[in-house]
């Protein structure tokens, strides 16, 4: 039984297309000097997306599975890092 969930990726850096084409990400965000990618994922699927983030030497800043009460932070969020 697969088990999905909403992650939100935070990535160091604007990324182009090509990159981004590498996820499963439908409507990545520019936060500043930061991509923020919010996708649905299984547990195998979650390492995938690591080892593609770490296959293109992208400096991943935070992971973080999203619960119903917990969305994706807005740049205005004080728990979001700047």
């Amino acid at each position: 039984m697969l088990h999905c969930a909403l992650y939100m990726i935070r990535i160091d850096g604007h990324l182009g297309g090509t990159v981004l084409s590498a996820f499963l990400a439908p409507a990545p965000e520019q936060r500043g000097a930061r991509t923020v990618l919010t996708v649905l994922l299984d547990q195998s699927a979650l390492y995938g997306v690591l080892e593609e983030i770490g296959a293109l030497v992208l400096d991943l800043l935070e992971i973080r599975k999203l619960t119903p009460e917990h969305r994706s932070p807005g740049p205005g969020d004080s728990h979001s890092p700047s």
